[in-house]
């Protein structure tokens, strides 16, 4: 194989190489989902419903978030948001006990809606923050099944759970895992504690994404690099191919 071939082949190689590690790192933002993806049972959390704008030509003007009736929750607190509204709906529920505490009023969802100027556009995302408990302490996930509404009509379901083998289906629900307490107690701080862990989530992907564009730059330069020094390098005997 000649000198040339090769480096060209070589480019060719290390350039799709980094491609794949940027495809690889690239994480999944393109359904709605809960950030952070965790809090503790039986305790209260500081929980960010993102929502991507899926659509080329329309924009989310509604998101519904509905919350299990088996596992009731008594407190919900949302974080007010220039241009949208939030409403909380509630309902009379027979007495159940969660986390140690008898509950007679459960909240059934949590609506947003953008006023008249507001909305999320094409490429766009955003988050709307609530604070949530008592979360259930008998589960391992809670599920908060969401509708997307755009200014088409189009209305959008995530409501489908993952499935034991955990592959994720095409409108997953929004889902909280829930984890035993490290300090051995109920949290009722979630809303301040729980930034830094959506933080560091964030950070991991962010890092990922850098370490994917930086082997692809990487890549594409050795590669190019390589057929320069081909191109320019003299002549030494024939075609050993």
């Amino acid at each position: 194989m000649s000198t040339k071939r090769f480096a060209v082949r070589s480019a060719a190689l290390t350039a799709a190489c980094g491609i794949t590690a940027l495809l690889g790192a690239a994480p999944a933002f393109a359904h709605v989902s809960a950030q952070p993806g965790e809090a503790a049972k039986g305790g209260h959390a500081k929980v960010a419903f993102r929502v991507p704008n899926e659509r080329p030509n329309a924009s989310t003007v509604q998101i519904k978030v509905t919350f299990p009736e088996d596992q009731p929750l008594s407190s919900v607190r949302t974080k007010p948001m220039p241009g949208w509204t939030a409403q909380v709906e509630r309902v009379q529920i027979a007495p159940v006990q969660v986390a140690g505490s008898e509950v007679r009023e459960a909240v059934r969802s949590i609506t947003w809606t953008a006023q008249p100027g507001n909305r999320i556009g094409p490429n766009e995302f955003n988050e709307f923050e609530a604070t949530l408990g008592a979360l259930p302490d008998n589960v391992d996930s809670f599920a908060m099944p969401t509708t997307q509404t755009y200014d088409n009509g189009e209305v959008v379901n995530w409501d489908q759970p993952t499935p034991p083998n955990g592959e994720e289906p095409e409108h997953p629900a929004p889902t909280l895992k829930l984890v035993e307490d490290a300090e051995g107690g109920h949290s009722h701080g979630g809303a301040e504690e729980q930034p830094a862990a959506a933080g560091a989530g964030d950070d991991t992907a962010r890092w990922l994404g850098g370490a994917g564009l930086l082997v692809g730059a990487l890549g594409v330069g050795i590669g190019a690099g390589a057929l320069a020094r081909s191109r320019n390098a003299a002549p030494t005997g024939k075609d050993e191919s």
